[in-house]
């Protein structure tokens, strides 16, 4: 994809390490803040969505954050979207049902979306321009998009096929509680979720920038060459434990 932007350190490092289990709750959307139309299955990763008419529907994940750096990757099939198919970020203040067929996520001033069908960014109900900066039409979003919310930096971008798109947001407030958020209109959507992992407003662990020095110094047509590498055992392992690409869709 060459509309991708360098990330930051931090950023490339939490990319390239390993995700988190998926049991983790915060793989899991929440039974209480969600619309009724949405109803939450396999023990939380999914949820799908009733065949109703004139409503916009969302739900949140279980859990917010106020602090540090984190990943969620989305899962939804491209022919389970329609129209206003918005993933991104909500406080509690925002709501989670309303009439009509609209853009819920970024619907008003406490929500910040990235429609997926017309490549759009909405806050405080607006279009705020379309996502990635560049992109001259609309791209086809593969299934899965991992979205990356800073709330030390107030910030929020979105990594698709592996390639970070940049930051789409930057107003999100600091110090509230924000939750991951998707809404939808489709009737029968199946919407999964998983929470890949976080990292503090630390400097990140020698080792992981080791790691990462050495998987962007080999790129990406050579990850699978580590294991020739000239090095002990430990760092073999570590290696592959940290590739590049991060396949998070295993």
């Amino acid at each position: 994809m060459n509309l991708s932007t360098t990330p930051s350190l931090r950023l490339s490092t939490l990319l390239h390490s390993p995700p988190i289990a998926p049991g983790n709750p915060c793989s899991f959307w929440s039974v209480s803040e969600t619309s009724p139309h949405l109803h939450v299955r396999d023990g939380g990763a999914c949820v799908w969505r009733q065949p109703v008419e004139q409503s916009s529907d969302a739900i949140w994940s279980i859990g917010g954050i106020k602090e540090g750096l984190h990943l969620w990757e989305v899962t939804w099939e491209a022919d389970q979207r329609g129209s206003h198919a918005l993933i991104g970020v909500s406080t509690r203040k925002s709501p989670r049902q309303v009439s009509g067929y609209t853009a819920l996520v970024g619907g008003d001033s406490m929500s910040w979306g990235w429609e997926l069908s017309s490549n759009q960014r909405w806050h405080k109900g607006k279009e705020a321009g379309r996502y990635p900066a560049g992109a001259e039409h609309p791209m086809d979003i593969p299934a899965c998009v991992v979205v990356a919310v800073d709330a030390d930096t107030g910030t929020l971008g979105y990594v698709v096929e592996g390639c970070y798109l940049g930051v789409a947001f930057t107003d999100l407030p600091k110090g509230e509680e924000l939750f991951l958020a998707v809404s939808c209109v489709w009737g029968g959507a199946s919407i999964h979720l998983r929470y890949l992992g976080g990292i503090s407003r630390d400097p990140p662990a020698l080792m992981s920038l080791c790691s990462l020095s050495i998987n962007q110094t080999l790129g990406r047509s050579r990850a699978s060459l580590t294991n020739r590498l000239p090095l002990p055992p430990v760092l073999q392992h570590l290696l592959q434990e940290h590739q590049w690409p991060v396949n998070t869709s295993n």
